[in-house]
């Protein structure tokens, strides 16, 4: 099941930044510009995890912090520009998981998403494509019960692939997980596309499909 993630930040371009980055890097998200209705979020959408700023109007993201240790079982990651040792200290001693200072990178911070979703065994760390298992945590790929020898890039690619559950994924967001930019030339992908399917097809029939003017999609 897909990751649920509840971002609580009232600076509106953060919020919509975030909120994209997480949906293309495979997230079930909601986003909010403060602390109304948490407790309802908590209740019903119950998240996974929660971004919560700091410097938020009304209740502030301490209070709220304490609200979600008190009620839910959601990890927690702070943002804030407020980065003096005992801001983080407070932070991290009222039970988050995590203190994110702006101005922050996207592909760092979904980073650290994932590290505390796989903490909390709220990831899938085997993922299934056909016969090819692909090991999170291990870092190791066999296909048919053959180990497939990759590069950390291309096991980045592949694992990012793998979690999408079938549905075709651009360029763009591939270089936005995979590679943390966006400015990258197009053919970057198409190499390393070339590359791992090379390698995953020596061992089977083709997995890795590229779906033309759409991107690429990992099937049997």
């Amino acid at each position: 099941m897909t990751a649920r993630v509840l971002v609580v930040e009232d600076a509106e371009p953060i919020r919509t930044a975030v909120g994209i980055a997480l949906t293309e890097a495979g997230y079930d998200v909601r986003t909010q510009p403060d602390g109304d209705g948490f407790e309802r979020e908590l209740a019903t959408y119950r998240p996974d995890l929660v971004l919560l700023d700091v410097m938020l109007p009304g209740r502030d993201g301490f209070e709220l912090l304490t609200l979600a240790r008190e009620t839910s079982n959601a990890g927690v990651i702070l943002l804030t520009a407020r980065d003096a040792v005992g801001d983080r200290l407070h932070g991290l001693r009222t039970g988050a998981d995590d203190y994110v200072v702006k101005p922050f990178v996207l592909a760092e911070l979904i980073a650290r998403v994932e590290a505390v979703l796989r903490r909390m065994g709220r990831l899938r760390t085997v993922l299934t494509v056909g016969d090819l298992e692909v090991d999170v945590e291990a870092q190791a790929v066999r296909r048919a019960g053959t180990a497939i020898e990759l590069t950390a890039t291309e096991f980045k690619l592949l694992a990012f692939l793998a979690g999408r559950d079938g549905k075709v994924v651009g360029k763009t967001q591939l270089l936005t997980a995979v590679w943390g930019y966006d400015d990258y030339a197009d053919n970057l992908v198409e190499v390393y596309v070339s590359g791992l399917r090379r390698k995953l097809e020596a061992h089977g029939p083709r997995l890795l499909h590229t779906v033309r003017g759409s991107g690429y999609v990992l099937r049997a």
